[in-house]
């Protein structure tokens, strides 16, 4: 009797296989992203840099200038409404950078959602 090759009683089907050492290259392909967007920085300038905020991929702040003719004691609104419209804007850029990287590594399959689930995977 002829031996099947990749049937169920002797190891994994061809293609199975394939799969896995896609999914291993993904995954370590994915692992290189997430390294290189934590060390990245991003900066947001609001009000005529009159705040500048410098955050890296992981979310933390580095630096937060604010410049002293900003600081005004009876316009404290204003200031706050800087600080805010510069997290905003730099958490943005952090989240499409992210996207991007995901949509480079996916080839355009339109997220990890129909992947297993993977779509909660953090970078």
């Amino acid at each position: 009797m002829a031996k099947r090759s990749g049937g169920y009683g002797g190891g994994m089907p061809g293609n199975m296989g394939n799969l896995m050492k896609q999914a291993q290259k993904m995954q370590r392909q994915m692992e290189e992203q997430q390294k290189a967007l934590e060390e990245k920085e991003f900066v947001s300038q609001v009000g005529g840099g009159a705040v500048k905020l410098v955050m890296n991929g992981k979310r933390e702040v580095l630096s937060l200038e604010i410049d002293p003719d900003a600081v005004d004691p009876e316009d404290v609104e204003t200031l706050q409404d800087m600080l805010i419209a510069a997290i905003r804007d730099v958490l943005k850029q952090v989240e499409e950078e992210q996207s991007a990287g995901m949509s480079a590594l996916t080839g355009g399959l339109g997220g990890m959602n129909g992947l297993g689930g993977l779509g909660g995977l953090s970078f």
